[in-house]
């Protein structure tokens, strides 16, 4: 009775462990979030810091902007999310990269003009000096 208790309660165990996340995932995820509330909040002073500076960064559009552009864009209002979602958010981190996916929902204004946004992403997270910083991202219509 006591090895098959024993076995029942390292089965479960190991499990837990399987699904339990690493700190390298829960940083990255913590990036993530940080990039959704700058966005929203057109927070200059944080955009620039959680992205890398030779950001790439590709709309849905096929328009490529570096964090310059991006980080402009956002801050002036000039592109103007009123709110994001994200959903189906997936986490590979591989060494100092990782990999996020998620399918990314929200309102925006883009030049006085609200709009629906629905996009699948990509986005490549690289570790700099410690910090999750955007290296890359890419977004497609849903």
């Amino acid at each position: 009775m006591k090895k098959t208790t024993f076995a029942l309660m390292f089965v479960i165990l190991s499990g837990t462990t399987l699904w339990a996340q690493s700190n390298d995932e829960k940083a990255v995820e913590a990036a993530v979030e940080s990039l959704r509330k700058a966005m929203v909040d057109g927070n200059e002073p944080l955009l620039k810091g959680i992205t890398a500076k030779d950001l790439t960064y590709g709309h849905s559009s096929g328009l490529m902007e570096d964090q310059n552009a991006f980080v402009t864009a956002l801050a002036s209002g000039k592109s103007d999310f009123v709110s994001i979602e994200l959903k189906e958010q997936t986490i590979t981190v591989l060494g100092d990269i990782a990999l996020v996916r998620h399918k990314l929902f929200g309102d925006s204004i883009s030049g006085g003009k609200p709009s629906e946004v629905k996009l699948g992403v990509l986005l490549v997270w690289q570790k700099q000096q410690g910090k999750w910083r955007l290296l890359a991202r890419q977004a497609y219509k849903l």
